[in-house]
């Protein structure tokens, strides 16, 4: 059963011999280390750290933070561990979850983190049904109002400007300029296929 330690700094500004010096007097054989944002995805030790663990084996961190991205992936990564029969000990924050209080934590934790979810999901819920009860639909606004799409379809018709031109005169992406121009191509195929389906039926 190996003690296996993780270390992480966010910049490569910052010394990770704190976090060293605190795993290495916990017994850790091995520290893998990232220099990362705890907000980016790419953490290349932390996966060989994760590979590496087998199961009895203990993960320790200098503080929690330095493990998850956030609640929720703290949680899924403990959860993990758990699954797989390893251990996981935080020296800052006194936490073990190979012990009752430590395993009670993050239950705790995972609840918050649920609770947390319902919460927004609720919040997104009634934000949606209010502004339907105000006549709106959800999502985002048009990037450019009506009379602003048919000049720049115009623009685009003529072509005296550039698509790269008009979308900076407008103030949006190229990719809106021709979906603009894909929508109202669409329309007019159903104005068109309306009036043959009319004249037909008289």
């Amino acid at each position: 059963m190996a003690i296996i330690g993780y270390a992480r700094v966010s910049t490569v500004e910052q010394t990770l011999d704190l976090q060293r010096d605190a795993l290495k007097e916990t017994g850790a054989t091995t520290i893998y280390e990232d220099t990362a944002s705890g907000k980016n995805a790419d953490r290349p030790e932390l996966v060989h750290c994760l590979k590496a663990l087998r199961e009895g084996d203990t993960l320790v961190v200098w503080r929690l933070d330095r493990l998850g991205r956030n609640l929720q992936d703290l949680i899924r990564i403990v959860g993990e561990l758990d699954e797989r029969s390893v251990k996981l000990r935080s020296v800052k924050e006194s936490i073990d979850t190979g012990g009752s209080v430590g395993r009670l934590v993050f239950h705790l934790f995972g609840a918050l983190a649920e609770f947390e979810r319902e919460l927004i999901r609720e919040r997104t819920l009634a934000g949606l049904e209010a502004a339907r009860a105000r006549g709106r639909r959800g999502g985002r606004p048009p990037a450019l109002d009506a009379k602003q799409r048919k000049a720049a379809l115009a623009m685009m018709k003529n072509r005296d400007m550039s698509v790269a031109e008009i979308s900076r005169q407008f103030g949006v992406s190229r990719s809106t300029l021709y979906s603009i121009q894909s929508a109202s191509k669409r329309e007019a195929n159903r104005g068109i296929t309306g009036n043959i389906q009319r004249r037909a039926c008289a």
